[in-house]
């Protein structure tokens, strides 16, 4: 069962979200051939704290036996990775592209986003999947309107990928979010069979379109945290936290 926030509770994820969309500029403006992305994580984790939040990733358990906590304040995902990549010493390279996950806790409250940022020059290729990835995820909002269901999101963010010729990963999908990072329901980036459940305002929701230039068909390396493409194709990842409200979506980690 999903939640509805009041208006103040929206307004109190507005502030994370505006903490998290600066963090992501800072780490755009610092996505250089050369860094590494343990620096990226350092630059992002001072700015969240110097803004009195904390970076919700950092120390995240998903309660499963075997699995430690997530060990950084982002989640840096390169090339081939798909979602949840932890932060290490290995500089980026011209060529790379790289997909950044960051989430804020501030007043009681998350916000999430993703980017994926080109490192120098790119192919044609792989700018054309960042781009189309972004794009899918303004399909899915055209969507995101009171009274369409989850199902809507999903078809057009697949029916988007699809027509381009990339693949939508199945494994991973996104959530609500409010008081915890991970909330009821279930956002799809594909069609499955359930309906699933209605908008309605005040529902707060993560979408995140995770795309692959490949097959759709991924795996978790050793580390159980990483995920990357078995094919070892090129993926992207694009994400907001989204409010439903009765003016339509409100996007609340972009400005």
């Amino acid at each position: 069962m999903f939640t509805i926030k009041s208006q103040s509770e929206i307004d109190k994820m507005k502030k994370a979200g505006e903490i998290l969309y600066e963090t992501l500029q800072l780490i755009k403006k610092n996505t250089v051939p050369g860094v590494t992305t343990k620096e990226l994580d350092r630059i992002a984790e001072e700015y969240i704290t110097k803004s009195h939040a904390f970076p919700s990733f950092k120390g995240y358990d998903v309660g499963i036996p075997g699995i430690d906590p997530f060990p950084a304040s982002i989640c840096a995902s390169v090339n081939e990775e798909v979602v949840h990549g932890i932060p290490s010493l290995k500089p980026l390279k011209n060529g790379d592209i790289i997909s950044i996950d960051v989430g804020v806790y501030l007043n009681g409250f998350h916000a999430d986003a993703a980017r994926t940022f080109a490192v120098g020059n790119v192919t044609a290729e792989a700018q054309k999947l960042i781009d189309e990835t972004r794009q899918s995820f303004f399909e899915g909002l055209k969507q995101m309107v009171i009274g369409n269901h989850i199902r809507d999101i999903s078809e057009a963010i697949q029916n988007h990928a699809e027509s381009k010729g990339f693949s939508v990963v199945r494994d991973f999908v996104g959530h609500g979010i409010g008081r915890d990072l991970h909330e009821m329901p279930e956002i799809p980036n594909y069609v499955t069979k359930r309906r699933g459940a209605r908008l309605e305002s005040g529902m707060t929701i993560a979408v995140e379109p995770m795309i692959n230039a490949g097959g759709y068909s991924v795996k978790v390396i050793d580390n159980k945290w990483t995920v990357v493409t078995v094919d070892k194709s090129l993926s992207a990842h694009y994400e907001n936290t989204v409010a439903i409200t009765d003016n339509g979506p409100i996007i609340l980690t972009r400005f």
